[in-house]
């Protein structure tokens, strides 16, 4: 990974937060020579039944960054997330920084605006964000330099961010025995995914890997960190030189197995704003059900 800014010198401090109703991890990722930090893929809290949106979630982590003494520079998406709601919005007003996610968030947007027939007032040039990542682009978090790498297959719209010797892979990669994310969302591929994870997997084998969503397969403890060596030698989906045949064959049967995601209609129309909750034609916080959309 020649073309990349890699810097296993710096040891970024990294503190996830586990949200149980929806197996996501979110990270304070604290620049270790100063009280700059970054928070990777927030969770809002849903009551989807009843309509209610809460903050516990979020309201834990920003006390961690005020505890701390921290100052919050970058919002990082790593990617549309179709099963839970971003709090980036609500984190920026109480914390600053900037909101930040891949390009190809305009694919998204294009994709889901038509299924849930926004309007013509809802922007696809992905605007909703304070910034937009191509492949390779780098940004600062104190002294620590980031960069973002584009892999997408799970949505058109991922990427992994590196951050010295931390990389944060969204839903590109699971834990070892967790193999890897679906790719039969509208936009996603099996084939792609799978050139997207050799990519990731060319990191150096000491970089360590987090997780966006870990389920405890076989009953084993909620994990998030795990290394490139580990995922090459034990991911049980395409490590120990498993084919990009033998991936696309067994993702592809799997994948028509798997029931839609619970929060997939409330998520993406949230995601694909920066987080921001959709309004009526009368300014009233409303989300769309569109029937046999999907």
């Amino acid at each position: 990974m020649t073309d990349f800014p890699v810097d296993m010198t710096t040891a970024p401090e990294v503190t996830a937060f586990f949200d149980d109703a929806t197996n996501t991890i979110s990270y304070v990722v604290k620049d270790p020579a100063s009280t700059s930090c970054a928070i990777i893929d927030s969770v809002m809290d849903i009551d989807y039944f009843a309509g209610r949106i809460t903050y516990d979630h979020a309201d834990r982590m920003i006390a961690f960054v005020r505890e701390h003494g921290l100052t919050l520079e970058w919002l990082i998406e790593t990617h549309v997330h179709a099963d839970h709601l971003s709090a980036a919005p609500y984190i920026q007003n109480a914390l600053g920084g900037k909101i930040g996610i891949g390009d190809k968030i305009m694919v998204v947007q294009e994709t889901f605006g038509k299924i849930f027939n926004e309007g013509t007032e809802f922007q696809r040039d992905g605007s909703q964000f304070d910034a937009l990542f191509k492949d390779g682009d780098t940004y600062q978090i104190g002294a620590m330099q980031a960069f973002a790498i584009y892999t997408p297959g799970h949505t058109p719209a991922c990427m992994v961010h590196v951050i010295g010797n931390a990389a944060f892979v969204g839903d590109t990669l699971f834990m070892p025995d967790g193999g890897s994310a679906r790719a039969d969302f509208p936009g996603g591929d099996a084939a792609t995914l799978y050139d997207s994870i050799q990519r990731v997997l060319t990191l150096p084998d000491d970089m360590r890997l987090f997780m966006c969503h870990d389920y405890g397969p076989n009953g084993r403890d909620i994990a998030w960190e795990t290394t490139v060596g580990e995922e090459k030698a034990h991911n049980i989906h395409v490590g120990n030189g498993a084919t990009k045949a033998d991936f696309v064959k067994f993702r592809t049967e799997r994948d028509a197995t798997l029931a839609v995601p619970k929060l997939i209609l409330p998520s993406l129309q949230v995601n694909m704003r920066a987080g921001v909750l959709p309004r009526d034609k009368d300014g009233n916080l409303m989300l769309k059900v569109p029937v046999n959309g999907l």
